[in-house]
């Protein structure tokens, strides 16, 4: 998996929402690096078991969260998951031996380019319902879970890219 767009430090002088996007898109091409340069086999290895955790899944997992988030919450739409399903909601974890690893690295990067449309020029405050639990929710408090989202899972991404290959860093 290579990407072309080159990880970019946020900025340490700008306003709340730039600084809100750019360090969600800082941790978005983490994940990305943390795949690079791996097979499909790789990318589908699991943690220690029982964990069904593998990068495959992490990216699959994460084009759920940006969809959920951006384009259910806060656009107000009703979409079905790519992965999960009320029968299975780990899905996008579970069932990575089989998955097209292309097309569910094209579903992320389809998701992340939704999701800046999506917030595009919104106001921070923002107010969008979740529907999970019938409670307001500003973009600011969605941006702000996300970057908490991506770097949870940044971590287990470092410790995955770790046992795969021994690569480790940033």
């Amino acid at each position: 998996m290579t990407e072309s767009n080159p990880r970019v430090d946020p900025p340490m002088t700008a306003d709340e929402a730039a600084t809100l996007t750019a360090f969600l898109d800082y941790h978005r091409r983490t994940l990305a690096l943390k795949c690079e340069g791996l097979t499909d086999d790789q990318l589908r290895l699991r943690s220690v078991p029982p964990s069904t955790l593998s990068l495959l899944g992490l990216v699959r997992h994460m084009a759920e969260v940006e969809q959920y988030w951006f384009r259910s919450v806060l656009l107000g739409g009703e979409i079905a998951g790519h992965f999960w399903t009320k029968e299975h909601e780990d899905a996008d974890f579970d069932d990575v031996d089989t998955a097209d690893v292309a097309a569910d690295f094209a579903t992320w990067r389809a998701e992340v380019e939704a999701a800046r449309l999506a917030a595009a020029g919104l106001p921070l405050d923002t107010v969008a319902k979740n529907p999970r639990r019938g409670e307001p929710v500003t973009l600011r408090w969605i941006l702000t879970h996300m970057i908490e989202e991506y770097a949870r899972h940044n971590g287990h991404a470092d410790l995955l890219r770790e046992l795969i290959d021994g690569a480790t860093g940033e």
